[in-house]
Order: C-alpha cells, then structure tokens, then sequence
C-alpha cells in the first residue's frame, strides 16, 4: 500500500530535479555493496553515475565536485566532511542530498534529538548528555536506574549499555566513547521505556506537482541479535493509532530536516504510544528487506526521489531477512556452493555475500538471508533457516 501525505505548505517547490537535456550525472559518496546497490538504481533510470570513496577529506572532495561538477551530489556514508557538502550546495547547477543540515544532525545524536524533543516537540524517552564519566554519574543520580547509554553519534546498538547500578558508569562511559563513529566523547543517556518492538518507518521525502510530498513504507520491525546480527521484518503491524502516530512524527522530522529522498526514522512502540528514537536521511541496513517486500526497493526510492520522479512504496509481499557481519570472508572458505544450496532449497529465499560500507565499523564481510511468505511470522523463520545454513561459511 502505497501513502502520501501532501506537505506543499511547508516550503515552496525547489528546482527541477532532472536537467531537461542530456544525461543526469550523479556523484555518489559511498562504499560497499549498499553503495553498489544505489548506484545501480540511478543507472537503471538513465544517470551517469560517479562512486567516490574519499568523503572525509574536505579538499580532496570539493576539488572532485569541481573537476566533476555533476548534477547531483549524493552521500551514502555514515561519516562525510559536512563543511564539503555546504560548499557543494552553494555551487550553481548541483544538488546536494540529503541536505548538509540533515546529514550533519545524522552525525549529532545531541543535537537531532534537542531538534525533534525541544523544537519539534516529538515524543521521546527521557534523555541527558554527558561529557565525562562523572557527569554520567550525576544524570545517573538524578534520573535513577536503569539508564540505556550510547555515544551521541553511532549506528543502532554500536557501544550501548544498560546501567543498573553505580559500578556501571565507568564501564558504560568507556564502552561509549570507544563505540561511536566520531571521537565526540559525549555520551546520551535515556530512561529505559517500556517497549513492545522497535520499528524502522522508511519515509520518502519527493516533489509533486503541488511540492514536497511524504510517502511511507509498510512499518518494518527489528532487532538486534546475537552474534553480530541484525533481523528485520515487513509489516509490522501497529494498531491504528499507533500507525497515525508513526506517521506524523517521521513527516515531522523528515519535513524540518529537509531534502529528498529515503530517510529511516526509527520509532519505538509500545500499545498506541510511539516515540523517535533517530533518524538517517538514507537507506538503513533494517530496510534490507525490501530488496524482496516492495516493488521499488528503499534504494530505488531513494534514487527515483532524488532525481524528482514519481515513486510508489507497494508492497508485494511480506518478507524478513537476517544480516550478520562476518569476522572474515565467508567467500574464502572451503565448499561455499554446498551450503548455498541447503540455504537457497528454503522456499522463496535468496542470499547476499558482500562487503559493508563500514558505517558499523571497518567495512566487513557480510552475509544477507531474505525470504518470503504469505505472512511476517513464516517469512521470519524462512529466513533464519536460510541465515542458520550460512553460519557454516565461516
């Protein structure tokens, strides 16, 4: 099912996307297969597509844009010289997505979550900061046990704690600022809520003929498992209320941040109450899925919004899939053709070996076990028979 919410009053219609004549360049920040996977979407749709993997060095990028001078500038990395990204935008002729501001607060847990709980008002758990071991144990006087901590910039579950007790500061502050993706040595703090599942609410931000417009996938659940791992599923389901609710915080958030394209807003739901937990103005390991759920996947909507093209968010089927990060290339192994086979004998199952774009870390081997089903519960044990027959590539 596909649901659109028109947001025309909230700002006026920008540029058009695609250049009237000749080819749309596309200069995409970005490695590993997800990076692949996006770069193949803007080919399918006619574009010229440059992969740059240098997006921390500040110089080096903006002379790239220079030379290159293409008409869109896409990142898909969970680190980039931001300050590259403002300059790029100032230039005439070239697109910036997502937008300096979104990709910078995607890097600042501190400050996207004073922007969506102090400016937007969106619902959250409730949340401190700290900069040292000792303040932690002032918020964590304060504000009671338990407390989940993690460090202020880092991919979901990356050097996240939960503090029971006093001894646990200490351990907790060093697991942090050692885990996240930019030495910010700042730390959030939340109490623990009680929660039925976590929810990934991929949220398309595009231009209609009337202005932006927000469309919204099927809820996607999630969670972290052992070994490294990731499960996701799609719908899931939420109650009505709940659903509304969901709605209106990612159109919110995704509206203020600004920009077209994917983002993935990561809500928490408990009954009919929802929190924000985070957002990412790109597509997200959990939305994996719907390269088997939907009939454009997260990367082809990424790319057709990007480019200011009519998109759909139908899905097709219900799905799961299970990702786990390998400590080496399940692909050096020894009879790797026997395993697949067990894996691809479960019914409407397919299997991914990559790299990572390391956005959790080094980029690392990776193994990705998808399935299909009449419904969320058998596709989720299809998948993790296919997952359970990939964990002999080791």
């Amino acid at each position: 099912m596909s649901d659109t919410s028109d947001t025309s009053d909230d700002e006026t219609t920008g540029p058009t996307a695609v250049p009237a004549t000749g080819p749309v360049s596309v200069m995409l920040l970005g490695t590993g297969e997800t990076t692949r996977e996006l770069a193949a979407a803007f080919g399918r749709l006619g574009a010229d597509v440059v992969t740059v993997a240098t997006f921390t060095d500040a110089d080096a990028l903006i002379e790239l844009v220079e030379s290159q001078s293409p008409d869109f500038l896409v990142t898909d990395a969970g680190s980039v010289a931001t300050e590259a990204l403002v300059a790029a935008a100032d230039r005439d002729g070239v697109e910036v997505f997502p937008a300096p501001r979104a990709v910078r607060l995607s890097l600042d847990g501190e400050g996207l979550r004073r922007l969506a709980a102090d400016e937007l008002g969106l619902p959250t758990a409730p949340f401190w900061f700290a900069g040292s071991a000792e303040e932690l144990a002032a918020v964590a006087q304060h504000a009671g046990f338990p407390l989940v901590v993690k460090p202020v910039a880092a991919v979901p579950g990356e050097g996240e704690s939960v503090l029971l007790r006093n001894d646990d500061v200490e351990p907790a502050w060093r697991r942090a600022v050692a885990g996240g993706r930019l030495s910010m040595k700042r730390v959030i703090a939340e109490s623990v809520v009680e929660v039925d599942f976590s929810v990934t609410l991929l949220t398309v931000r595009s231009t209609g003929a009337a202005g932006p417009t927000v469309h919204f996938c099927e809820p996607i659940g999630h969670r972290q498992g052992a070994e490294d791992s990731l499960e996701s599923w799609q719908p899931q389901q939420l109650s009505p209320a709940a659903l509304d609710a969901a709605k209106s915080i990612a159109a919110r958030i995704v509206n203020s941040l600004g920009g077209r394209g994917v983002f993935a807003v990561e809500l928490l739901v408990h009954g009919d109450e929802v929190y924000f937990s985070d957002v990412r103005p790109r597509p997200a390991d959990s939305g994996l899925v719907t390269l088997r759920t939907q009939r454009l996947s997260e990367f082809e909507l990424h790319a057709r919004a990007i480019l200011g093209l009519p998109v759909d968010t139908i899905m097709v089927s219900p799905g799961a899939m299970e990702l786990r990060y390998g400590a080496a290339d399940p692909r050096e192994g020894a009879a790797v053709a026997p395993v697949l086979a067990d894996a691809l004998a479960v019914a409407e199952s397919d299997v991914r070996l990559f790299t990572g774009d390391g956005s959790s870390g080094p980029d690392r081997p990776v193994v990705l076990a998808l399935a299909t089903a009449p419904d969320p519960i058998v596709a989720r044990d299809r998948a993790r028979r296919v997952a359970s027959a990939l964990r002999r590539l080791r």
